[in-house]
C-alpha cells in the first residue's frame, strides 16, 4: 500500500481529534477503523501504538500545560504498567482471538462512552488518595491487556480514575494521556522483541495525519470542550464499527 485510502485517512484524523480532546491516544478507534479495511492484525496493532505515542504525547503536554496534571498517579501507574505492557506485546495472538478480545473491549468502551452520566463527571467530587497497591495492580492489569491487543489502556484507566474518585475528569484525561504514551512505547518494544512489530508505509502516512488531529483535539479538549460531549461523540463513532463486527460475527 503506497498511500492509505482517502476514507481511512479522514477517519484516522477524526479519531485522533476526538480521542485527544478527552486525553486518549485513540488506539481503540484506530483499530476499529482499520479493522474495516482488511489490514493484517500485527500491522494494525503496530500502527495503532505508533499513533498512540504521538497523539497521547501531544494530549499529555496540552493537559499538563493547562494545569490538570496529577503527579502521584502518573508516577505510580507506569511502574507496573510498563513491564506488563512489554510482556503483553511479546505474546503473539491468533487472529480470531485477537479480534474477539479487541471487540469485547470496544463494546465495553462504546457502552461507557454513550451511557456515562453527568454525575460521574462532576468536577466537584471529593478526590481520594488510593492505596499504592491498588494503583500498581490496576496499572499492571491494564498494561498487560494493552500490550496484547495494541492499545495504550487509557480508555480503560480514565473511567476507573473517575469512578474510584482518584481524580477529576481533567486529571483523569491528563493521567490517561501520559499512561498511554509510556504503555504504547513499552508495547512497541515488546512487539519488537517478540517478532510482532510490523511497520510499513501505512504507518508513515497515517502518523502526520494523527499529529494534525491530535494538535487540534487536545487544544480544544483541554480548554474548550466538555468531557461529556467528547465521550458521546466517541461512543457514536465506535458504535458503528462494533455493530458491524458483531453482526458479521454471528
Amino acid at each position: 500500500m503506497t498511500t492509505p485510502p482517502t476514507l481511512l485517512a479522514i477517519l484516522i484524523a477524526i479519531v485522533a481529534f476526538l480521542y485527544s480532546s478527552v486525553g486518549f491516544g485513540g488506539a481503540t478507534g484506530y483499530l476499529a477503523v482499520m479493522s474495516q479495511f482488511d489490514i493484517e492484525p500485527n500491522l494494525m496493532a503496530t500502527t495503532a501504538l505508533l499513533l498512540n505515542v504521538v497523539v497521547a504525547g501531544i494530549s499529555f503536554i496540552s493537559y499538563a500545560r493547562a494545569g490538570h496534571l496529577e503527579k502521584r498517579l502518573i508516577f505510580l501507574l507506569p511502574l507496573a504498567s510498563i513491564p506488563a505492557s512489554f510482556l503483553g506485546g511479546y505474546f503473539k495472538l491468533h487472529e480470531d482471538l485477537y479480534f474477539s478480545i479487541l471487540y469485547i473491549i470496544l463494546t465495553y468502551v462504546t457502552v461507557r462512552m454513550l451511557f456515562v452520566g453527568k454525575e460521574s463527571l462532576n468536577e466537584g467530587r471529593v478526590i481520594q488518595s488510593p492505596p499504592i497497591w491498588q494503583v500498581l495492580l490496576s496499572g499492571a492489569a491494564i498494561g498487560l491487556l494493552s500490550g496484547m491487543i495494541g492499545i495504550g489502556g487509557g480508555i480503560i484507566l480514565s473511567p476507573l480514575i473517575i469512578m474510584l474518585h482518584w481524580g477529576t475528569p481533567k486529571q483523569a484525561a491528563s493521567t490517561a494521556a501520559g499512561f498511554i504514551f509510556l504503555n504504547s512505547l513499552s508495547g512497541l518494544f515488546g512487539r519488537a522483541f517478540g517478532g510482532n512489530l510490523l511497520f510499513g508505509q501505512l504507518g508513515a502516512w497515517l502518523l502526520p495525519i494523527g499529529v494534525v488531529g491530535a494538535l487540534a483535539g487536545s487544544y480544544f479538549g483541554s480548554r474548550q470542550f466538555s468531557s461529556l460531549w467528547g465521550r458521546r461523540v466517541l461512543g457514536v463513532v465506535l458504535l458503528v464499527a462494533v455493530i458491524k463486527f458483531w453482526v458479521g460475527y454471528f
